[in-house]
């Protein structure tokens, strides 16, 4: 199993940035890619970014160029960079990896497949 912790949520104005974290543990050596979710009270749960073990990532087109995904190989931390924050950000962001097998994002939807390892969750508020 991989345990996944997230941190680095908070309250910020609209414009504004926050950088979430994520430190993995567990068989993190099993993943081939991680990714960053949100959901926002009464919708559905969406990808926002995802970064694969050979470093390519693919971010949501809601969030293109305002949201950056990046690792800490050594670390097996996991980082979103989110800058100039809206108010439709605001959203509980989940952190979570695959367990090695097939998995699937659409930058345009949002949807995604194939992670079976999930943290807690950071709120995120933007006002």
């Amino acid at each position: 199993h991989v345990q996944l912790v997230e941190s680095g949520g908070g309250s910020v104005q609209a414009g504004g940035s926050l950088r979430l974290s994520c430190i993995a543990s567990g068989y993190t050596s099993t993943t081939n890619c991680m990714g960053w979710f949100r959901q926002a009270p009464g919708k559905e749960r969406e990808g926002v970014a995802v970064i694969r073990n050979d470093g390519r990532t693919t971010v949501g087109d809601s969030v293109q160029g305002r949201f950056t995904i990046a690792k800490d190989n050594a670390k097996n931390i996991l980082y979103l960079q989110m800058n100039s924050l809206k108010p439709e950000d605001t959203a509980t962001y989940y952190c979570a990896t695959t367990s090695g097998g097939p998995w699937y994002f659409d930058p345009g939807t949002g949807s995604a497949t194939g992670f079976a390892y999930w943290g807690q969750g950071t709120q995120v508020t933007v006002s």
